[in-house]
């Protein structure tokens, strides 16, 4: 049975494995019969597969073609390589969010859940603070929980789609509880969700200058030069601070307070060429 195309988010993973499922069925069925199909040379072929270079949109409808595409298919292949070719992150959210329309996607709702999820700063927040807050169905009195202040409806949905992910689980006394599991994904729309998130997140970091005292908040800055070499080690760096202090904070166990760290590293300047 050839790949479904609803199933994918990349078309050149999707365009791999039907490569891949026609050859092992059709002997014939090689590199050099779909270059001579869709007019496009081998090298060229085997390089978009590997994920290294992109169709051009003139070969889309050759693709379609040889992939014998009904028109649903056929537009919903289209949209996805607009979307593995986007350049900007307003261009890939907006293929995206296109191609979450599509209803025959497969796990279609799971996604546009775990694509909600990074859309509002509140459901990330809500989820932390049922993990020691035990609410039992105040909506009024979880919404006043947190220091941004968000609506009674807003509050509802947060704890709606939690509930759709499988984060948050009623147990048998009627309070929430935080589970186990987490939204994770190497798809390409993480990353395109997760952008929008972190500009909230850092809009909210500006609010907290005025909004709290310099004692409930830690907010501060640093300039320096960067060799090339260093950057890497910078990154590596960052990323073991985050694992200590989630291993520290995990190992208090009364948590009474919800907080976000937000570490930003970015070029105030151009790099000079090596001379």
């Amino acid at each position: 049975m050839d790949p479904n195309v609803f199933c994918y988010f990349d078309y050149r993973s999707f365009l791999k494995d039907f490569y891949e499922h026609q050859k092992s069925e059709k002997s014939f069925f090689s590199y050099r019969y779909i270059g001579q199909r869709v007019g496009m040379d081998n090298s060229f072929l085997i390089r978009v597969l590997q994920g290294v270079l992109h169709i051009s949109n003139k070969k889309i409808d050759k693709f379609i073609k040889l992939c014998g595409f009904n028109e649903k298919e056929a537009s919903y292949f289209e949209s996805l390589v607009y979307f593995g070719k986007a350049k900007t992150a307003k261009e890939s959210k907006l293929h995206f969010e296109k191609l979450l329309s599509f209803k025959e996607v497969s796990s279609k709702e799971l996604d546009k859940n775990q694509y909600e999820f990074f859309q509002d700063w509140y459901y990330s927040a809500i989820w932390s603070l049922l993990n020691y807050y035990p609410f039992k169905g105040d909506y009024k009195e979880l919404s006043e929980k947190l220091t941004f202040p968000i609506t009674l409806r807003q509050a509802k949905k947060a704890v709606k789609l939690l509930e759709k992910l499988e984060l948050i689980v009623k147990d048998e006394k009627g309070i929430y509880k935080v589970s186990d599991l987490n939204i994770t994904t190497g798809e390409k729309w993480f990353s395109i969700a997760i952008r929008d998130y972190q500009k909230k997140m850092m809009r909210l970091a500006e609010e907290s200058l005025d909004r709290f005292k310099k004692e409930e908040r830690d907010i501060s800055t640093l300039t320096m030069n960067i060799s090339p070499d260093a950057l890497s080690e910078i990154n590596e760096l960052t990323n073991q601070y985050r694992q200590s202090l989630k291993k520290l904070a995990n190992s208090y166990p009364k948590a009474n307070g919800v907080y976000q760290l937000n570490i930003q590293l970015f070029p105030l300047t151009k790099a000079e060429k090596s001379r």
